[in-house]
């Protein structure tokens, strides 16, 4: 067993990795796109990138859950029939759509509110959204037999062309938006490409129709949960097209998009605490363990967002070969990145918090929460979009996270009660709110760099002062303090 949680930490490293490695190659794009576009048109590619995101969730239609199920147990088929039968059906339904997607792009791109010359962009995303697809299933297989490396490695690889493609279209040929969306596809298909040994070992030209029915029975069900979890992620880009305007979703995008580096820590939280939890759940002071971590994520979670928001305005501000990081014409939704950084630590506490969930077999509650946080998202997106612009979009993204996390709290207690320890979390949270609000309140009466290091010292103090740590806490930072 220790072979095994050892084997699956390793996996998990490797992918954990990959992930974030791959997240970042894509964030150095936002620098050169508020560079290289007006906000409008960088407004164009977030509102299409994010419709490519939902039409994602159509086009593989469940297969990729249906796979992992057919091909781990084997209950109908060999290994070649449960490759083949969704891999061939992924591969003629998207050919079907991005074919009818291409022929009616001139229709397309006016009912989805694109400018008339964007018919070309609609063409290159349909041919994204089919080479993405069909290369589902062979990552999936990947991963189901443990070559996390390779994995890895093409997942890389992918990015890196993508953001080669990218320089190369909008810094020498000057390609603008276009541009973008040709490195996607060209990106898209150079993945596909590399992985056509993967393909070729497992393919046969037959589709089992048991096995096909069964697959649709499985998969289907999935696709109004991925739906909502999307509405979640880039809903709010969507509903800004109809309220405002593309030089707003391009400011939004940008803003958004510095929330990264909590989204980093999130994700790198997550790799780790989810074979963590399960390996540790029939320990004696499991729940007592459990409580503690939560406590801990909160307070480091918090430290970071304090950190970031505190000196994100300065961090942008940065020349490098006399230009900014973020172009100054982006500046101006700075105000959100605070609430972005706060939603992606209530998606950490939600991914804490889930915990139960898995330990339990519970995951039938999963779509439900889901399906709340997106009504949420929507609900609050149309209430304050048309009264604070993009920081209520954020606030949206924020107000579904809460409800999520809320949600899942209240389920997983009847279940699986856990005694978090919600004074010293409430603690946390009242010294945070206390320094930001200094921050926000109080006329800087020293230089502003040193008067933020002081606010961050401030937070500590407070910590203290409320009687946040424990004995053993305290012991053990005199002794690395003294040390």
């Amino acid at each position: 067993m220790r072979e095994q949680i050892r084997r699956l930490g390793a996996d998990t490293a490797v992918y954990g990795i990959s992930t974030i490695v791959g997240r970042f190659l894509n964030f150095l794009l936002v620098p050169i796109y508020t560079h290289v576009l007006p906000p409008g048109e960088y407004g164009i590619v977030a509102y299409v990138y994010s419709i490519i995101a939902f039409v994602t969730i159509i086009y593989g239609y469940g297969m990729e859950s249906a796979y992992f199920k057919y091909a781990s147990t084997k209950e109908l088929g060999d290994d070649r029939a449960n490759f083949s039968t969704p891999f061939l059906s992924l591969l003629l339904t998207s050919c079907l759509l991005s074919l009818l997607i291409t022929l009616f792009a001139p229709q397309i791109t006016s009912s989805v509110w694109l400018p008339s010359g964007a018919s070309r962009i609609v063409v290159y995303s349909a041919w994204i959204l089919f080479f993405d697809t069909i290369t589902v299933v062979p990552f999936a297989s990947l991963r189901l037999e443990r070559r996390a490396r390779l994995f890895a490695v093409l997942k890389v690889l992918n990015i890196v062309i993508n953001v080669a493609a990218n320089l190369v279209f909008l810094l020498v040929f000057h390609a603008g938006v276009e541009g973008i969306f040709l490195s996607g596809l060209i990106a898209s298909a150079a993945t596909a490409v590399m992985l056509l040994p993967v393909i070729s070992a497992k393919l046969q030209f037959r589709m089992p129709g048991e096995l096909f029915k069964a697959l649709l029975r499985f998969g289907l069900p999935y696709m109004p949960a991925g739906l909502a979890a999307m509405m979640i992620q880039v809903g709010d880009r969507l509903i800004m097209k109809r309220l405002t305007d593309d030089a707003t979703i391009g400011i939004y995008q940008a803003n958004y998009r510095l929330g990264i580096f909590m989204m980093l820590v999130v994700s790198m939280y997550d790799y780790a605490w989810r074979p963590f939890f399960l390996s540790n759940a029939q320990a004696p002071n499991a729940k007592q363990l459990f409580a503690r971590i939560l406590t801990y994520f909160v307070l480091a979670g918090t430290g970071i967002v304090l950190v970031l928001s505190l000196f994100m305005p300065d961090l942008v501000a940065i020349r490098i070969f006399n230009r900014a990081i973020i172009d100054q014409r982006y500046w101006g939704g700075l105000s959100i990145v605070p609430v972005v950084l706060l939603g992606y630590l209530f998606l950490g506490i939600y991914n804490n918090l889930i915990a139960g969930i898995y330990i339990e077999k519970k995951t039938g509650h999963l779509p439900l929460i889901t399906a709340a946080g997106a009504v949420v998202n929507i609900a609050v997106n149309f209430a304050l979009i048309p009264v604070m612009g993009m920081m209520g979009a954020a606030l949206a993204t924020l107000a579904a996270y809460l409800v999520m996390a809320g949600v899942l709290y209240l389920v997983v207690r009847r279940f699986y009660p856990v005694d978090y320890e919600w004074k010293r979390v409430g603690i946390i949270a009242l010294a945070g709110a206390a320094v930001f609000a200094a921050y926000l309140y109080v006329p800087p009466p020293l230089p502003v760099l040193l008067w933020k290091f002081l606010l961050v010292l401030l937070f500590g103090a407070l910590l203290g002062a409320f009687g946040f740590f424990n004995k053993e806490e305290v012991a053990g930072l005199r002794k690395a303090i003294g040390r």
